[in-house]
């Protein structure tokens, strides 16, 4: 393993963030206006996506047409390269085939030759490769969960882990450019249900109509909450808005009139300004909770 005191040897002063997703468009309702601050205050962040997200259903009717259809690959990588553009990321593509969300009862198999069933120490060595390239000081990923059980959620997370770990040993994947230590990782948290409830009250106060009120009623009050796993908050909400047209470049998938966009701007900042992270794993000291994904890395940092 490459002792992290190494990391600052021939690599420059900026930090450096990596967001490894399962499909475009996760980068933009995951922690984009989080990735969209650190780009503005100078530091250079990634965002690696697993899959071509071939296999997405359209989800905006304005863009439900056969062309589009039969286009979709190529059309969702040119939404990807938009929304990239927007947020001031870098992106790779990790080249794996979408392994779409199975339905039904029983559920059907996965196709194959799918990024869910290809074995692990493929992507594993691609995910490598980049992190050697980037050499990020901190990596995000999803939960052992997905974030939600899609199998390229949860495949992303396997990928993700064990990546982490194998991009600092010598003796692992040695073609895949010289080992690197990334100091911290992090899993993001999007929907709580502390985070529903303070807009669903919000909305109903200012006497509008309320989108959650039907996923507050079915809510299991048994699940734990995922508030209950953060860590970290991160305050974001200057850059909702950067957000918000980096979700809408991906058209396919995003429809502009749908509850993503239903919480006025003024409400969202006021009531819930900040995206949420569980801290997993550290080389680093910092103290708990956060405010700051590089807590603890910009001493190790010739920033």
């Amino acid at each position: 393993m490459v002792g992290s005191d190494e990391l600052v040897s021939g690599t420059g002063s900026r930090l450096r963030l990596m967001a490894v997703h399962a499909h475009p468009d996760d980068e933009s309702s995951k922690g984009a206006a989080t990735m969209a601050r650190y780009v503005a205050e100078g530091a250079e962040v990634m965002v690696v996506t697993c899959t071509g997200g071939e296999a997405g259903s359209i989800l905006n009717p304005a863009m439900d047409r056969p062309e589009v259809l039969a286009n979709m690959a190529t059309i969702r990588r040119e939404e990807m390269a938009k929304a990239a553009k927007i947020l001031g990321v870098q992106h790779r593509w990790l080249g794996f085939v979408d392994s779409g969300l199975p339905e039904g009862d029983p559920l059907p198999p996965l196709p194959e030759g799918c990024f869910a069933l290809t074995p692990l120490e493929e992507p594993v060595r691609e995910l490598v490769k980049v992190i050697r390239e980037f050499r990020p000081h901190v990596v995000l990923t999803y939960d052992e969960n997905g974030g939600y059980p899609h199998p390229d959620h949860i495949r992303t997370h396997e990928v993700s882990m064990a990546a982490f770990d194998a991009a600092a040993e010598p003796d692992k994947f040695p073609e895949a450019g010289e080992p690197w230590q990334a100091l911290k990782l992090y899993y993001m948290h999007g929907f709580s249900r502390a985070r529903m409830q303070a807009f669903h009250d919000a909305l109903v106060e200012a006497g509008l109509e309320s989108p959650y009120a039907e996923w507050l009623g079915k809510w299991d009050p048994h699940r734990p909450d995922v508030m209950e796993r953060v860590t970290t908050r991160i305050e974001c909400a200057d850059y909702f808005e950067v957000r918000d047209e980096a979700l809408k470049a991906h058209a396919t998938q995003i429809d502009p009139n749908s509850r993503w966009f239903f919480v006025p701007l003024e409400m969202q900042r006021r009531v819930w300004p900040t995206e949420e992270y569980e801290l997993v794993r550290s080389l680093v000291d910092s103290t708990l909770p956060e405010d700051d994904l590089f807590a603890g890395v910009r001493e190790k940092v010739n920033t």
